[in-house]
C-alpha cells in the first residue's frame, strides 16, 4: 500500500485550514485519511505555531515507506524529522 503524508483542505472560502494526514496514494485531495497526524493554519504568522504534528506517528509512517509532500516535508524538517 503506497501511503503519502499530505494536506487535506478544510475551512471556508478565504480562510483556509489544513489537516495533515497519511493518505492512500489514490485518495482525492479532500478524501478520508488513513490517519490524521495534525493540522496547519497558513494564516498564523509565526511558522512554529502555525502547525501541530504528532511526530511519533509521522516517524512511524515514514519508517513504513510513506512519502511526504513538499509542504509536509518542510514541516517535518522544522521539527528535525528526515522525510
Amino acid at each position: 500500500m503506497a501511503v503519502r503524508l499530505r494536506l487535506k483542505r478544510t475551512g471556508r472560502t478565504n480562510r483556509p485550514f489544513y489537516r495533515i494526514g497519511a493518505f492512500h496514494h489514490t485518495t482525492r485531495r479532500d478524501g478520508t485519511p488513513v490517519e490524521d497526524l495534525g493540522w496547519y493554519d497558513p494564516l498564523i504568522k509565526e511558522r512554529e505555531k502555525s502547525f501541530q504534528l504528532d511526530e511519533e506517528r509521522a516517524k512511524y509512517w515514514i519508517s513504513k515507506g510513506a512519502k511526504p509532500s513538499e509542504t509536509v516535508r518542510s514541516m517535518l524538517k522544522l521539527r528535525g524529522i528526515r522525510g
